[in-house]
């Protein structure tokens, strides 16, 4: 649980409502099931090339004699410029910050890899493995989160002229150092059933109250002297999330919380396991909302509201799907279809009549556009009605009639429909969050150690010299 601090007065205007009310399933389910409308397609179809642009102007033009210049040491081991560009880079694809932000970035992209770097060291000096194939089920887990397709988040950096290694270097960082905190605790990493079943009898005894699903970013100030400067640059990040940027890919990029992995993600949970600042704001945002920046032990919060609930009350009929989807050239016109549109409506008729299990929807997808399987669905969440009532009444293992949207046509088959409380804890869930609590706790501490031990020579910050962190500040998570 974490540590609570002396409460302080919430700022006003805690939180503003995101422009677009917040997908309860994982992004890649909801891709994969709703049909949106043409203009919301041809926006989304955009914003990589205006991520692009961003990035553009952000390229100074010196950029290639600069590129091995030395932003930091530590260690021994050099930080350059050109790593500290290209996280910025990836940021601005992501969030879209353009160049008056540029400056702010550079300074705390720089200061997160310090960071960074003193956990890889660590890693390696304890030989904690991480392999290409964890690598590939972390890419996996974020093109899900985020509706991609398989392979979708490399294209969109290279697209940028971005090397994916600067992604996957950091998504082997964050894996080693969970892997790594794991093993620091030892026996405490054991949790026993007496504990288990007091977590779960707690739950329970919350029946009735509200429950909140909360994502999180949490960015440190190492240095006093410097938290007016972090906090602009996470002012920077919530206008780019309140303007559509996906929150969990800007967690799992800059959040040093232990959930960065996981997009934010903290599940559902209950106000009293939350920092105190964190939960006064919580219980005022409406779903959907960005909260401003929250300030705790150790540096800023921003928190994003998905849903809220009663705690122990959550029926919900949930769905197994596969999907095959047939894609188009180019917008459909329904008045003047393409001859190829035409083909692949066709082949999805076929599909659709011929079609006799899941297994049958599964193989005809194999290598198109969209994963088969777009995750267990929600039934009450799925956007239109047209396609809930749909898969409502769909039998299970037979396929749907072909279903048509702008960009292409898809057969849907329902494999399994199941109704269940999804608010009751199960054994496994509370043994999992309580020993997140613990890797949380021992992560700030370790870090602390590191930095109080670690050589740092900021030999050329972007924007303009300053001190290196103090030595053993405190901080909230690693």
């Amino acid at each position: 649980m974490r540590v609570p601090a002396p409460a302080r007065p919430a700022p006003r205007a805690p939180f503003r409502a995101s422009p677009r009310p917040p997908q309860v399933l994982k992004s890649g389910a909801m891709t994969a099931v709703t049909l949106p409308p043409a203009r919301r397609l041809r926006r989304l179809a955009v914003l990589p090339a205006a991520a692009l642009l961003g990035l553009l102007a952000l390229a100074p033009p010196a950029a290639a004699q600069r590129a091995n210049r030395v932003a930091a040491v530590v260690n021994g081991d050099v930080v350059t410029l050109q790593e500290v560009e290209s996280r910025r880079r990836l940021l601005a694809l992501t969030a879209g910050i353009t160049g008056d932000t540029g400056g702010r970035a550079n300074d705390q992209i720089l200061r997160l890899l310090i960071d960074e770097r003193l956990r890889t060291q660590e890693v390696a000096r304890r030989r904690i493995p991480v392999t290409d194939q964890d690598i590939a089920n972390a890419v996996g887990d974020i093109e899900n989160r985020n509706g991609l397709p398989p392979g979708g988040l490399r294209d969109n950096l290279r697209r940028a002229n971005i090397d994916p290694r600067v992604l996957y270097d950091q998504i082997r960082a964050q894996i080693g150092w969970n892997r790594l905190l794991r093993t620091q605790l030892g026996s405490q990493a054991n949790i026993s059933q007496a504990e288990i079943d007091e977590y779960v009898n707690a739950a329970r005894a919350r029946t009735g109250q509200p429950e909140f699903l909360v994502s999180e970013i949490y960015i440190p100030v190492s240095n006093p002297g410097q938290e007016p400067e972090v906090q602009r640059f996470v002012a920077d990040i919530i206008v780019r999330l309140r303007q559509g940027a996906p929150f969990p890919m800007v967690a799992t990029q800059f959040s040093q919380a232990q959930t960065a992995l996981l997009g934010g993600d903290l599940g559902w949970i209950q106000p009293d396991r939350l920092d105190p600042e964190v939960a006064a704001i919580v219980r005022q945002m409406p779903e959907g909302a960005v909260s401003n920046p929250i300030r705790v032990p150790g540096g800023f919060v921003i928190v994003t509201l998905r849903q809220k609930r009663i705690a122990g009350r959550d029926m919900a009929t949930l769905l197994t799907l596969r999907q095959a989807f047939f894609p188009f050239e180019g917008q459909v016109n329904p008045a003047a279809p393409t001859a190829q549109q035409l083909r692949q409506v066709d082949r999805a008729q076929q599909l659709s009549e011929s079609a006799r299990s899941c297994e049958a929807i599964e193989t005809a997808a194999r290598g198109g556009p969209r994963p088969p399987d777009p995750g267990q669905v929600r039934l009450e969440t799925v956007n239109p009605p047209e396609l809930r009532d749909l898969l409502g009444s769909l039998p299970v293992g037979r396929p749907s009639q072909p279903i048509i949207s702008p960009d292409g046509v898809m057969v849907i088959a329902v494999c399994a429909r199941e109704t269940r409380n999804l608010a009751e804890i199960t054994p496994e869930q509370a043994r999992e969050r309580l020993l997140r609590e613990r890797v949380e706790l021992i992560s700030r501490q370790v870090l602390r150690d590191l930095q109080r031990r670690a050589q740092i020579d900021i030999r050329n910050e972007p924007a303009a010299p300053r001190e290196a962190p103090a030595a053993g500040q405190p901080q909230r998570r690693g």
